[in-house]
């Protein structure tokens, strides 16, 4: 006897269902994978945003700390400034005083002493900040911080040592501002050399 088989078209059919699992399957991980990409995809344009709003804030601090760094480096020296003022009110004051006084003598005397108080206060305020006169008188020569603009003779001062000062140095904290403009003592020529 012979049978008929007939084929079918649809191949779950014609595996009796066995396939129709396995295409089940196959779709559901096609699904999945479909989510997970979309959600892979979602994250990276939440990344991208997440970045561009780093770089935009990034960029954003940059600009405030220039402009702070500009204003501080503008106003910096305000509080020298302001210590600074009462100096020159008082210098305006010495000038006023020595103009008005009779007796010139005595307006000069008066300038004198106004003038070397005032100068008191002017290191004071400059001490204040770290600016400091480089010893130079009874030292010994220090290149680093002394220039020798002339040598002289000296039998009361060892050679190399500082015996005139034409123009005080400064140092800055620990940094040379101004070196101090100097003679130095050297060895007095003996008269006898002549012969």
């Amino acid at each position: 006897m012979e049978e008929k088989v007939e084929l079918s078209s649809k191949p779950d059919e014609a595996a009796g269902g066995r396939d129709g699992e396995e295409g089940s399957a196959v779709e559901d991980e096609a699904r999945r994978l479909k989510e997970e990409l979309d959600a892979m995809g979602r994250e990276l344009d939440e990344m991208k945003n997440l970045y561009l709003r780093s770089c935009a804030e990034l960029e954003n601090y940059r600009k405030r700390v220039e402009k702070e760094k500009a204003s501080h480096l503008l106003y910096a020296n305000e509080r020298l400034v302001k210590e600074l003022l009462p100096v020159i009110d008082n210098l305006d004051r010495a000038l006023a005083h020595s103009e008005s006084e009779i007796d010139p003598a005595k307006g000069l005397e008066s300038l004198r002493n106004g003038l070397r108080l005032t100068v008191k206060e002017l290191e004071k305020v400059l001490d204040r900040f770290g600016l400091k006169a480089v010893k130079a008188v009874g030292e010994r020569f220090d290149p680093t911080i002394h220039e020798a603009i002339s040598h002289e003779e000296s039998a009361d001062n060892e050679a190399g040592t500082v015996i005139k000062e034409f123009q005080k140095g400064y140092m800055l904290n620990d940094r040379l501002v101004r070196p101090a403009i100097v003679a130095v003592a050297k060895e007095p020529r003996g008269d006898d050399e002549d012969s």
